[in-house]
């Protein structure tokens, strides 16, 4: 898992401005706003790219590719990671979290659930 801390793409007396993505077709865009401990993913997709950028808090994410020892780091504000196809994921709160997900492929709107497939084994235990 390569976690990157983006640049401020310019910035002045306004404010500052983050590219996010440069030259990547995006078809969905989604915010999720995870409470602290929240659980969230354990599932690869077949065929959907998927980008995470968190907006504000901390997570905890955990990725794993196939025949691979899982990967940890801990991702806060302007932290970008991306998981290609079969790459396993989850991510795990570890304050009030908000986060952008930009996916290219069939994960997204009615098809939300059309290219997750859940762990057996998570990578991170859903707390009590």
């Amino acid at each position: 898992m390569d976690v990157k801390k983006l640049p401020i793409s310019f910035a002045d007396k306004r404010g500052e401005i983050i590219d996010v993505l440069q030259r990547e077709p995006i078809e969905y865009a989604t915010i999720i706003h995870s409470r602290k401990d929240a659980v969230r993913a354990n599932h690869y997709h077949k065929e959907t790219w998927q980008w995470l950028y968190v907006l504000s808090g901390k997570l905890r994410a955990v990725s794993q590719m196939p025949d691979q020892a899982p990967t940890e780091a801990i991702m806060g504000p302007n932290d970008l990671i991306l998981s290609v196809p079969h790459e396993r994921h989850a991510f795990e709160a570890l304050e009030d979290t908000t986060f952008l997900v930009l996916t290219r492929g069939p994960r997204g709107g009615e098809d939300y659930e059309k290219d997750t497939f859940r762990l057996d084994v998570p990578l991170i235990a859903p707390r009590a």
